[in-house]
């Protein structure tokens, strides 16, 4: 519930915000953009205490060019205002909404660093009974209405004055609409603590800007009339075009023929050319002038640019498609796979639907790049839509032809673009489709990704049938858990992996390195990359999936070269080795996540799946003596919730049975945290890691930090199988994990698992959580003694 301004107490200690050319004036609500860093800092101090209303001293500075350095830089007077929002713009810069309560005056400087804090008090304002201030207060309603008029304040504005029921309230609001007030003559208002004389004041400059306004009208009205020579010339030539058409030469007649002539040589199915003659007979019957005459003519036109019946011949080579295929992606198999044999399908029964794939994967795998490879492949156009952030229906049915400036939808704007009736179309970022009140663009989706319906889309903009059923449907995402049912159920899902390492390594050998060779005029430069530099690269300056951070490396590799190349004249001969990493892309930024760490008691490594690949997980468990608790911070969704209550459970039993006393459990307060804890997390797959932190707690027991694991438990002690392994494994392998453990149950999941990373890790299949604690703690045991 908000706290009425009246009610807000000010403390005595505030912080202080300079404001530069400005005031907040009480019972105003204005934004204000912090780029200084010591007023970032008291933001941020501000925003993370509970205390709430949060209320800091919003003070203008003397010289906004002057970086403020103590209370003498400021203004005595300010606000006491209430911190509402805040949000962190791209620029780096904060944008804060802050809402101004009350006059406050600094008494004295408390602190400087890391932002300023004061002393304040309230400032008593000098009031005077409402009938003598009336007359003022009517005229300064006046003058703003009038300013309304002229658009140079808001109308709600105006409106909401006449209820606010104090005059100094009425007074200070007044002031914060007024547009053309110089910094000074704001900060001489809110000085002003005669109510009187402040609002005498507001009236002035009030009046003032009317009368400017007055006088730009004036000038306006002057310069209209010195236009009317140009103008009385325009209605000049309008009546010739007027005398034209009675003597039927005009350019209307020249465009109807123009569309009649490009209406007859224009293949179109039946149904469409006769609703395109039946719009051009009305189009002859309606003047030029009017609105509807450039409503069907755009109409004809769009039936007109439209490839009805236009196609592009396939490439149905097998050997070329495969050769174009491995020219633009490194291995991708089972996605080129399923190319060739939808060529080979097409070869043999030409009449057959295309197939709508639905490619996903983590950013940077290249699935938005493999659709234009298709393309080439299948020699067929290639057109893309980006669906991300997409909530309009219309933008991919149309709109009607009834509503002004109306439009197809994308998919008939994206044909228009491709000339033919049977490109790649490229449906990217499916996953990130919006809803709300103007209809779900997913669920119109349904049709167009429907082989069974789609051979007859009707676009509402159109509104005739069009053929989709030749085009080759591909939509990308990151992930299948946003996309509805439904319209998952119409696609053919291709997962596409993150890369491992020896993969990188190939595509920045072939692929990354000499495109962007060529791409910093370095072509004929001899700049070699040691294999051994690469893996340097990917593991200690990049930490993704895909490779879109490895090439902007390599990019910056190479514009350093070039920089060198154009500063110092120096030769076109380089080799990129391991040592020398660092004289271009600088210090480390990542480090093997486990490579510092050390064997620790409550801490236990997980892996979990996310929609941009895997990553590895800790759980940390501690116990504090006090009174018995159980706490879980870190995000944690309910399934997850409850899989740390069945941990918690089966570590009591598992740790009675091995001489733990049942104080330890009854006696403490155990907190089981997850970082990161900003990042929500759910699924049972954590419930062995879980496991493992609390009864490492209970036993004493350090848990190495090289060994990783996941599954679901159940409360008979059996681990149950779980998704993402190859995702997972992959993560573990990134971290430099050396043995895994994972439910039985998966083991047929490694079977997609690279074979290099199978031979660099270790694995072991549990069943239960007494397999758990032999394959870590046994080990513990051996090495810790």
């Amino acid at each position: 519930m908000q706290i009425p301004f009246e009610d807000i107490k000010i403390p005595r200690e505030l912080p202080i915000l300079p404001v530069k050319g400005g005031v907040i004036f009480p019972f105003s609500t204005v934004p204000v953009i912090v780029g200084v860093e010591r007023s970032k800092r008291l933001i941020n101090a501000v925003l993370s205490t509970p205390v709430e209303p949060k209320i800091i001293g919003a003070f203008m500075q003397k010289d906004p060019e002057v970086e403020v350095k103590g209370i003498e830089d400021l203004y005595p007077i300010g606000t006491a205002s209430v911190l509402l929002r805040m949000n962190r713009l791209p620029d780096g810069n904060i944008r804060v909404i802050l809402s101004g309560v009350k006059r406050i005056r600094i008494l004295r400087e408390i602190q400087l660093e890391p932002y300023i804090i004061a002393e304040v008090e309230e400032v008593e304002e000098i009031d005077y009974p409402e009938e003598e201030l009336l007359p003022l207060r009517e005229a300064l309603l006046q003058t703003l209405a009038k300013l309304a008029e002229y658009q140079r304040v808001p109308q709600e504005a105006v409106n909401a004055l006449a209820t606010l029921p104090k005059i100094s309230a009425f007074a200070d609001v007044s002031a914060s609409i007024l547009q053309h007030l110089k910094p000074e003559e704001r900060y001489e208002i809110l000085e002003t603590l005669d109510v009187k004389k402040r609002l005498e004041l507001v009236l002035k400059y009030a009046t003032r800007e009317t009368e400017l306004q007055e006088l730009s009208e004036k000038i306006r009205r002057s310069v209209q009339e010195e236009m009317e020579k140009a103008q009385r010339e325009y209605f000049l030539r309008e009546q010739l075009k007027a005398i034209q058409k009675e003597l039927g030469i005009s350019d209307e007649q020249s465009e109807i023929a123009e569309l009649e002539r490009r209406l007859k040589e224009k293949p179109l199915p039946d149904y469409v050319r006769k609703a395109a003659e039946t719009e051009l007979r009305r189009l002859q019957r309606v003047p030029s002038a009017s609105p509807e005459y450039h409503v069907i003519r755009t109409y004809i036109e769009w039936i007109l640019d439209l490839p009805w019946l236009e196609s592009t011949e396939d490439n149905m080579d097998l050997s070329n498609a495969r050769r174009v295929l491995d020219e633009d992606h490194y291995d991708l198999e089972r996605v080129k796979e399923r190319i060739l044999e939808y060529i080979a399908i097409k070869k043999l029964n030409p009449t057959g639907k295309a197939p709508i794939l639905c490619f996903v994967g983590p950013p940077g795998v290249g699935k938005t790049s493999l659709g234009r490879s298709i393309a080439r492949a299948l020699n067929k156009k290639f057109v893309r839509l980006s669906l991300g952030g997409v909530r309009d229906e219309a933008e991919i049915r149309g709109h009607r032809r009834t509503y002004v400036g109306a439009l197809p939808g994308r998919i008939i704007m994206a044909l228009k673009e491709a000339g033919s009736n049977n490109p790649v179309m490229m449906l990217d970022e499916i996953d990130k489709l919006g809803t709300d009140w103007r209809g779900d663009p997913a669920s119109a989706l349904l049709e167009v990704l429907d082989p069974e319906q789609n051979h007859s889309f009707k676009d509402h903009y159109l509104d005739l049938p069009f053929d989709l059923s030749k085009v080759f449907f591909i939509t990308t995402a990151n992930t299948t858990l946003t996309i509805p049912a439904p319209l998952l159920d119409r696609m053919e899902v291709i997962e596409i992996p993150g890369y491992v390492l020896e993969e990188k390594v190939q595509i920045a050998i072939n692929f990354i390195i000499p495109k962007q060779k060529e791409e910093t005029g370095l072509k004929d430069c001899n700049v070699k990359f040691e294999e051994k530099a690469l893996v340097r690269i990917i593991e200690e300056y990049t930490r993704e999936a895909g490779v879109r951070e490895l090439q902007r490396k390599i990019n910056r590799i190479f514009r350093r070269i070039a920089l060198k190349i154009a500063e110092e004249g120096v030769s076109c001969d380089f080799v990129i080795k391991p040592e020398n990493i660092e004289e271009y892309l600088g210090k480390p930024e990542y480090f093997p996540e486990l490579a510092e760490r050390e064997a620790k008691v409550g801490v236990a490594t997980g892996l979990a799946w996310t929609p941009v690949g895997g990553s590895v997980l800790f759980v940390e468990a501690v116990r504090v003596p006090g009174e018995k608790g159980f706490k879980l911070t870190g995000r944690l969704g309910d399934v997850m919730r409850e899989s740390a209550e069945a941990a918690l459970t089966l570590a009591r039993k598992y740790s009675s049975e091995r001489g733990v006393d049942p104080e330890f459990w009854d006696k403490g307060f155990i907190h089981l945290h997850v970082p990161s804890g900003a990042i929500p997390k759910d699924g049972p797959s954590a419930g062995v890691t879980m496991f493992v932190a609390l009864y490492s707690l209970a036993l004493n027991l350090p848990v190495p930090p090289d060994i990783a694991m996941t599954g679901e438990i159940t409360l008979r002690g059996k681990v149950l199988p779980v998704g993402g392994i190859k995702e997972k494994v992959l993560a573990a392998d990134r971290a430099g994990i050396r043995k895994v453990l994972l439910p039985t149950w998966n083991k047929k999941d490694l079977e997609d698992v690279p074979k290099e990373v199978k031979q660099r890790l270790t694995f072991s299949f549990i069943d239960t959580v007494e397999d758990v604690i032999r394959e870590v703690f046994e080990e513990v045991k051996s090495t810790y003694g």
